[in-house]
């Protein structure tokens, strides 16, 4: 295997343990295929693994036929994001912005779409950013979702 891609396993290996799981809500097809999975619409939920009471919904596509059944499709970069305060929020742990906080593999190799979070300590609020990318190009397609931080809770 080459150093570059052996090294991007690493980074995306070491990434995935430290970002959420996510539980499938539900799905919608999109597009008919006759052999294999319809292309669909697939919205996820993910709790903020080191702050309380912040869950992300994110939307994204997913291709279906043969490819996609058997996994080796690449996904587009379409996604959306919302994220509320399910209860109170507490920070577990130190984080800096511009952390992974969700990841998940959208093509058998090399391209992950990601949801990082950065906190504006000056208007107290968590904003939680999700993009596509790749070891050579990614995507500039984006979405984000903004959570006040009540006062009295966080940090």
């Amino acid at each position: 295997m080459k150093p570059l891609a052996t090294a991007a396993i690493a980074v995306s290996t070491l990434l995935a343990a430290t970002a959420a799981p996510a539980e499938e809500v539900g799905s919608v097809s999109t597009v008919f295929k006759m052999l294999g999975p319809n292309d669909k619409i697939v919205v996820e939920a993910f709790d903020d693994p080191k702050i309380s009471g912040v869950t992300c919904y994110l939307s994204r596509a997913k291709k279906g036929g043969v490819s996609g059944g058997l996994g080796v499709a690449e996904d587009t970069s379409d996604a959306s994001i919302a994220c509320r305060q399910v209860g109170p929020i507490a920070f577990k742990a130190k984080f800096k912005d511009g952390e992974t906080v969700f990841q998940k593999d959208t093509s058998l190799l090399f391209k992950t779409m990601q949801v990082v979070r950065f906190h504006d300590r000056k208007r107290d609020v968590l904003i939680y950013l999700v993009y596509s990318d790749r070891i050579i190009e990614g995507s500039p397609k984006n979405s984000i979702s903004v959570v006040p931080v009540p006062a009295g809770q966080g940090d």
